[in-house]
Parts: structure tokens; C-alpha cells; sequence
């Protein structure tokens, strides 16, 4: 179960919010933004769902109901709780297990049971928060189901003690191992009043949770948590508010991985997260399964809003790590700077002016997202300002990439061929590009493109006019017939010629030719000398 679309009228500060995923919602969905934007309203939009199912607990209209608390002459009205939040799931409808959620309030500082109790049903139990401003105090009811299946086996099954605490214990340190340098090392005995989990670390052994630190208690509550729950939510909305509190960078993102793998893939995870460790996880490792919801990127309260997962773009991640790095932003580099040929100085306010490199940046800034490209001047002012940069940057930035990209239309006098190409390129270092295609405008001008961008705007393309003209779309000079270019697509009307390119560039999208040629020619250094 996955939800696609969550509506909130009159619900907290929110005036009327639509989140839309799409038809095809992914596992995890990342709520990022500052404090205070409402990122875990949205869980409280869940959470109020579930007392349709759990009746037990209400924070009552004037928590839930925009219209009671900041307006006046509207607080007679009564909160209809169907009106105010509307979900709606890729498959399924609302039951008791469409929702599991944790608060950002866990708490636990301390496990001390005393005598072993009959544990009721998951589904039953009631030790849930009502709200996302509760207390979240699960791990010692989690550690007495521990306890209880541990009993149980003993009682009814045919393993032995040691086993059956290999089995509990041995999974949930197999995860903790990944995260931290502490693992279980027994469940504790409470016949001998040690009611409480004890641990492991370096050469002591047996220190009980209490003397745990927040973040590592942080973590094992979480895992104990998910490993106990998954086996029953297993067609569930997962809903951690803040999972990174007390967490290095590091372990966050570590954390995220395998909080991931524990969750069932019929599921869904949302996360409501600021910290730098969650975003690289979700930018990183989990990048192909997650789907992005900035609230920093305007206000979501007033007025009618739709807020839909972001394109995972350089442009974007910047906006979103300025949430948690603030004024350390910009010491983020890329992993790759790409030179190539355009104007070299930026505007006053140091934005990319040279074409090719806005071109490219259209074009690949969604699928390698850790590139920039640089203008960096003509031909011969490319080899000397990107040398430069090689020795400067390769020695602030580990592991940097600087790669030169250039058209193959590089000589002087005379039309590079192919085997102009290929030689340029054995003979140079391998960190030099060179188009295959004459230059950069033979792409933009490549007929499927021109084709598509007419679709979208509802242009007619003559296709007879442009096959009678352009008949070697790779070495033919198209770059200076941009009148007929225009003219094969029925713009009758003066455009910028910049902004014409610049918006082409915008069709040379995955699955075409034009998209899966430069990208050999730029990122497959095999392919570069092929």
C-alpha cells in the first residue's frame, strides 16, 4: 500500500494542500524543509485517520482545525474530519494497519520490567501516540514481546535457549553492526532482576541500556521497533517523524539504508528529515526509490497548494542542503566539473552565461546530478583554464572529477572527421571529451528533437522540408542556419535564438538518440574513444 495523494482543507495551518505523487508513488517519500513548515502535519493528517479504526484518544478540534484556532468568526463551525483530510492509496483502502507512525518524542532512558505480562495483539496494544506531540514510548513494550517470544519457544517449540536467542538477537545485531559499534548481547534476565536489555562494545560486555548514549538508544529503538512491527504491517504506510535526532551525519545516513531493508517493499516509508545524512541517503543510495517533497520551496499554507516530489536536480539538492547547511552551502562541491567551450565570465551574479554549458545542464542535471558544467572560453582557452583547475581543485576536492568536452569541430581551417577525433583523443589525456557530432547545435538540431519540441507546442514540423536540407545531421553545418531551422517549424514569429536552443535542449530527454550519444561521448570514457 502506497499512498498518491493526501488533501488537507482547514487541517492545522493549512488552508487547502494537495501532495501528489503520481500514478506511480515510490517506496520512500522525504519531507524536507526548516522547522515549522508542516512537514509533521502531514503525519498528523495520518494519524487522525487512524482513530477512525482505533477509537481511543482525540486531541481535540481546536489541534486539528485551522478554522477553530486562528478564526474567529468561523469557530462554531464543526470539524468534519472527512472534509479535512482525504488520503488516497495506489491500491487498497483505509484499515488499522494502513499507518504505523513514530513521533519525533521517543523517549526511553531507561528499560526496568520486573515481572513478564501477557503482551496483547500488535493490533491491539495500546501504546501508540495519538498524536505526532506524544510521547513515544514503544521500545519497552517491543522488549517484552522479545522477552515473550522468547518464552514462548521455550514452552512450544523445539529449539533450544541458545538458538532462539541467536535467532531475536542475532538479526536485529546483524543490522545494528552496519550503524553502530554496539550489538545485544543478551535479553537480560528477569528472575534475577536484570529487566533490561544488555549490550556489548569493544571489550565490555553486559552494560545495560541505561548506559547507552542517546543516539545509539536512538537507533536500537528504532530497529527493535521495525523488526518486531514488520512482520504484522506489511501493507502499511511507515510514518517516521525526525528519525535523525542524536544521530551523527554518518550514522544517519546509515540508518536510512537500513531502515529501507527492514521496511517490506509492498510498503511505503515517509520521512520528515532536515539533516544532512537523511538527504545524502536519499540522494545517494536510495535515490532510484525515493521521491522528494521540499516545503521549503515556498508556503504551503496560505491559499489553494499542490506540492509534487521535485526533479532530483543539482539546482534543487542546493536549495534543499541550504535548509541544514545554511551559509555552508557552497562548500558542497560536485564530484565532476565538466569544461566546455562558451563564454567564460559569469554574470554579476555568478550565473553560468555560456550556452553550452546551460544546454548541458538541461540536459543532464536530473541524471548525474553530482556534474557542473563550466563555460570556460574557445577552444585553446578551454586546454589552459581547465589545466589550471585540475592542479587547484584535485588538491581541495578529494576525488574530483575534471573532464574538457569539446565539439569536434576543434580545428582551424578545416572539418574535423572522425579519425580527426580519435586521434585528438588518443593523444590527449583521458580526461578529454570530444563530441561525435560537429558541434553542439547538431544535437539541438537533430530532427527527433525538433520534432518533439513542435509536439509540445503545437507547431507543425515539415519533415520533407528538413530531410531535403539536412542530409548529415553529424557533419553538416546547421549551427549557422538557424532561420531555416525556424522556419521547419513554423515559427513565424522573432524568438531569441538562445532561448530557442535552450528550450530544445529540453527535449533531449533519456530514450532519445541525441540524449544517449552525449552521454557516451561525456561520462564513457570507453565509448569517448570508440
Amino acid at each position: 500500500m502506497r499512498v498518491q495523494t493526501v488533501k488537507l482543507v482547514e487541517f492545522k495551518r493549512f488552508d487547502d494542500l494537495t501532495i501528489d505523487l503520481g500514478p506511480a508513488p515510490k517506496k520512500i517519500i522525504g519531507l524536507v524543509g526548516p522547522n515549522g513548515c508542516g512537514k509533521s502535519s502531514i503525519f498528523d493528517a495520518f494519524e487522525l485517520q487512524l482513530q477512525l479504526f482505533r477509537n481511543r484518544g482525540f486531541e481535540g478540534t481546536q489541534f486539528y482545525s485551522k478554522s477553530f484556532f486562528y478564526r474567529n468568526n468561523r469557530r462554531n463551525e464543526q470539524f468534519n474530519q472527512q472534509e479535512a483530510v482525504n488520503v488516497t492509496f495506489d491500491s487498497g483502502s483505509l484499515n488499522r494497519k494502513s499507518f504505523y507512525i513514530r513521533t519525533s518524542y521517543r523517549f526511553t532512558p531507561k528499560i526496568d520490567i520486573q515481572q513478564l505480562a501477557l503482551v496483547p495483539n500488535i493490533l491491539d496494544l495500546m501504546d501508540e501516540p495519538i498524536s505526532m506531540i506524544a510521547l513515544d514510548q514503544r521500545l519497552e513494550s517491543n522488549y517484552q514481546r522479545l522477552l515473550g517470544t522468547t518464552y514462548t519457544e521455550f514452552d512450544e517449540g523445539v529449539k533450544t535457549g541458545d538458538q532462539v536467542r541467536a535467532e531475536l538477537i542475532g538479526k536485529i545485531n546483524n543490522i545494528l553492526s552496519t550503524i553502530l559499534d554496539v550489538q545485544i548481547s543478551n535479553l537480560g534476565n528477569i528472575l534475577k532482576g536484570k529487566g533490561q536489555l544488555y549490550f556489548k562494545k569493544d571489550n565490555t560486555i553486559d552494560f545495560p541500556y541505561a548506559n547507552l548514549s542517546s543516539g545509539e538508544k536512538e537507533v536500537i529503538d528504532l530497529v527493535i521497533d521495525l523488526v518486531v512491527k514488520s512482520e504484522e504491517y506489511t501493507d502499511t504506510v511507515y510514518c517516521i517523524d525526525e528519525p535523525d535526532l542524536h544521530l551523527s551525519t554518518a550514522i544517519q545516513r546509515k540508518l536510512l539504508v537500513e531502515i529501507d531493508k527492514l521496511i517490506p517493499e509492498s510498503c511505503q516509508l515517509w520521512i520528515a528529515t532536515h539533516s544532512i545524512g537523511f538527504m545524502r541517503a536519499l540522494q545517494n543510495e536510495l535515490k532510484d526509490k525515493s521521491q522528494i517533497l521540499d516545503f521549503s520551496d515556498k508556503d504551503y499554507f496560505t491559499q489553494p497548494r499542490t506540492i509534487q516530489p521535485i526533479v532530483p536536480n543539482r539546482r534543487n539538492w542546493m536549495r534543499i542542503f541550504e535548509t541544514a547547511l545554511d551559509d555552508l552551502t557552497n562548500l558542497v562541491g560536485p564530484n565532476r566539473i565538466v569544461y566546455c567551450e562558451g563564454k567564460a565570465e559569469p554574470s554579476i551574479h555568478g550565473i553560468e552565461k555560456g550556452l553550452d554549458a546551460q544546454v548541458y545542464e538541461n540536459i543532464f542535471s536530473s541524471t548525474f546530478d553530482d556534474t557542473v558544467f563550466v563555460s570556460s572560453g574557445g577552444n585553446t582557452e578551454l586546454d589552459q583554464r581547465s589545466d589550471i583547475a585540475i592542479q587547484i581543485l584535485s588538491k581541495v576536492f578529494k576525488g574530483i572529477e575534471i573532464l574538457v568536452l569539446k565539439d569536434r569541430d576543434m580545428v582551424s581551417g578545416k572539418l574535423a572527421d572522425e579519425s580527426d577525433r580519435e586521434r585528438y583523443l588518443s593523444n590527449n589525456p583521458p580526461n578529454h571529451r570530444v563530441l561525435k557530432r560537429r558541434e553542439l547545435e547538431n544535437y539541438l538540431f537533430d530532427k527527433e528533437i525538433l520534432s518533439k519540441y513542435c509536439k509540445s507546442e503545437k507547431l507543425t514540423f515539415s519533415e520533407i522540408d528538413y530531410d531535403n536540407f539536412v542530409t548529415d545531421i553529424n557533419n553538416q553545418n546547421v549551427k549557422d542556419e538557424i532561420g531555416r531551422i525556424k522556419n521547419f517549424c513554423g515559427i513565424q514569429t522573432s524568438i531569441s535564438e538562445v532561448q530557442f536552443k535552450l528550450n530544445l535542449s529540453k527535449f533531449i530527454t533519456e530514450g532519445t538518440t541525441a540524449y544517449q550519444e552525449l552521454q557516451q561521448c561525456i561520462f564513457d570514457e570507453n565509448a569517448s574513444e570508440s
